[in-house]
This record gives C-alpha cells, sequence and structure tokens, in this order.
C-alpha cells in the first residue's frame, strides 16, 4: 500500500504544465519528488511536505518519483467557486484521498453542454489507437509527415498515469494537438469526460478535431500475462470508435529489440487488443518494407488479426526523417529510435495511413 515519508524541500527544480519537481531531504538523505501544484499547492524550500515513496523505492522507470501528498503546514485555499452542479461535478480518481472535482465538458455548467448533448456521432473520422503513450509523438510525426496540417485531438485513456500533467511528452506536444481530453479516472486535459466515448465527441465536436490519438498515459501496468495489462483497453477503444461512426486505424506494438519474447514482433499486447477485445473492424496497419529480423515473426500474427480487421502496407519512406524532427524526445521502455526504430516506425505508419484516409475523404 501506501509507503509514507515526511521531508523538508531542500531545493525546487525543473517545471513543466501541472508539475514540479523537488529535491527532498528524508531522514539525512535526498529524494527526488515530483508534486502537481493544482492538488496541493505550490511547494518552496522550507516546506514539509508528505510524501508517498512507494513509486521510488520499486524503482519505476516511468513513475520513479517520490509524490508529494500535502504542504501540512501551508495547505492551498479553497478554489474561488464552491463545488456544485453550476461549477463542475465531476469526480476524478474517485475516492482516492485526492480525488479532484472537474467540469465535465458534457455537464450542465460546461458551455458545451449544448453541442455535446446533440451529437452522437464522430462522422467518419480516423481514429488512432496505441497500447502505449509513448507512440503519440511517433503517430503526429506520421499525420505531420506528408506536409499536411491537420487538426488533431488526444483522448488520454486512465491505464497509466491519471493527471495528464505528470506527461513531458504531452507538454512539448501541446503547439501540435488541438487539445487534450481526459478520459475515465484520468484528469488535467484541456477537457474532461466521463467516457472515451464522450471523449471522442469532445474531440471531434468541441476541438474540431479532423483525427485523434486515443492511448493511456504514461506508463503501463502489465503482469506479464495475456489479460494482465492495461492496453487492453486499446481494444475497446476499436469497439466505441465503431459504435460511434468512426474509422478506427490499430497502431501495432512492434519490435525486434525488446529482450521480452512476447513483445518480438508483434506484441502479445496487439494480439490480445486487438485480436480478442476488438470486436469491430479496424485498419490493422503494418509498415512497410519490413527488415528481416522482423517479417518471419509477423506471418502467424497477421493471420489471426486478418480474420476479423483489414490489414493495411504503409511503406515507411521518408518516416526515419519525421521521427527525427519530432519535438519531443523519442522513448519507449528506455529506448530510443535507433535502439528500436520499428516500433517508433510501426506507430508512425499508423499515422500516414490516418492522413491517407483524410486525404480521400
Amino acid at each position: 500500500m501506501v509507503r509514507w515519508r515526511a521531508g523538508v524541500v531542500t531545493a525546487v527544480g525543473r517545471r513543466w504544465r501541472g508539475v514540479v519537481t523537488l529535491d527532498v531531504e528524508v531522514s539525512s538523505s535526498v529524494v527526488r519528488a515530483l508534486a502537481y501544484p493544482a492538488l496541493t499547492g505550490e511547494p518552496l524550500v522550507g516546506d514539509r511536505v508528505l510524501l508517498n515513496v512507494g513509486a521510488l523505492e520499486m524503482g519505476l522507470g516511468t513513475g520513479g518519483y517520490a509524490l508529494v501528498v500535502a504542504l501540512p503546514d501551508r495547505l492551498p485555499p479553497d478554489p474561488p467557486v464552491a463545488p456544485t452542479r453550476d461549477s463542475g461535478h465531476l469526480v476524478k480518481a474517485r475516492y482516492t484521498p485526492l480525488q479532484a472535482l472537474v467540469l465535465g465538458v458534457d455537464e450542465e455548467a460546461s458551455p458545451h453542454r449544448a453541442v455535446m448533448s446533440s451529437v452522437d456521432s464522430i462522422d467518419g473520422m480516423p481514429v488512432v489507437m496505441a497500447d502505449l503513450h509513448s507512440a503519440l509523438p511517433a503517430i503526429l510525426a506520421g499525420l505531420g509527415a506528408g506536409g499536411d496540417d491537420f487538426t488533431i485531438a488526444y483522448v488520454m485513456t486512465d491505464g497509466g498515469a491519471l493527471p495528464a500533467w505528470f506527461s513531458r511528452t504531452l507538454d512539448g506536444l501541446r503547439d501540435h494537438l488541438a487539445g487534450t481530453v481526459t478520459v475515465g479516472q484520468s484528469f488535467g486535459g484541456d477537457l474532461e469526460a466521463t467516457t472515451v466515448h464522450s471523449g471522442l465527441l469532445a474531440a471531434r465536436h468541441v476541438l474540431r478535431a479532423d483525427v485523434t490519438v486515443v492511448a493511456q498515459g504514461p506508463g503501463n501496468l502489465g503482469t506479464g500475462t495475456m489479460w494482465g495489462f492495461t492496453g487492453v483497453a486499446a481494444g475497446e477503444a476499436v469497439n466505441a470508435v465503431a459504435a460511434l461512426g468512426g474509422r478506427p486505424v490499430a497502431s501495432l506494438r512492434l519490435s525486434d529489440a525488446d529482450p521480452r519474447p512476447r513483445h518480438r514482433g508483434i506484441s502479445h499486447h496487439s494480439l490480445t487488443a486487438y485480436g480478442r477485445v476488438a470486436l469491430a473492424a479496424a485498419d490493422v496497419v503494418v509498415p512497410a518494407p519490413l527488415p528481416p529480423s522482423l517479417a518471419p515473426l509477423l506471418d502467424d500474427a497477421l493471420a489471426v488479426l486478418s480474420a476479423r480487421h483489414r490489414i493495411v502496407h504503409v511503406p515507411v519512406d521518408g518516416l526515419e526523417a519525421a521521427l527525427k524532427a519530432a519535438p519531443v524526445p523519442l522513448s519507449t521502455m528506455g529506448r530510443g529510435l535507433d535502439a528500436d526504430p520499428w516500433y517508433f516506425l510501426s506507430a508512425a505508419a499508423a499515422g500516414r495511413h490516418a492522413a491517407a484516409l483524410l486525404a480521400q475523404a
């Protein structure tokens, strides 16, 4: 459960939207910590802080910070408006000590209520699904590789980080997105929605997106078993897109560099999400031409996926240059573009295919 510590802030470090990093002295040692000022207030040097150090002590790559839970001696002021149905009453991270009240895009007090209550379709909009948050900048690189200027939205599901603020990638992509919709228990986006379905409708009709990307926030919970991973939500997103009259595009998690057999070739995450969970047909994008290290690994997997989905082979010429020009660093499981190129090329190819669908519309 929670591993509690108390400490004192000794230095304030890097900032990005919604986040400040800290050095905190705890029992004569200094740990790196992360605070969300919107939840805790603004920490200053000398403040006593209460920390949750569980992820830090586990050595998690994505979540390896002590997290500031409270500034007990200097609590932040209450929000300017009391929580009512007129100010927003969606509760995210529900029934946890840091549950947050937000204004839902479709609730009564929202300026978008009239639009959201009148729509029931995303009008054939292409939607690219991905297993991991690290695919997001690669998909955007593929969307922009042809020089087209599309309006792109991101729907962030709640399988990884719940606060959108945690993502430095998302902060670096703000100028390239019309906005982020945080759905389910996730929060901190430009718009808040209850479900993937309402998030997709908001992306289309409030953010006016031409194309949307759906993926979880940073981090992925996985147990190494067939069903025990949060990326199954990519398959559920395929169903949501189809239910709303969109065009699902499945980005494959592909690698010849991952040392784990279950993730070599087409990851078992993609095979389970798209092959078992997704009940609607999607365009499953395969980058082409594949190198000899990958091609033999895909035959059986693609035969399984083709029973339900449309397999689309998308050329990758020019995509490496687009990926190298990405405005944020590319990294998945600690591997960058040079170390695991086909992971990123696969995601970029899905973006390129979505761009082609828009060109045909």
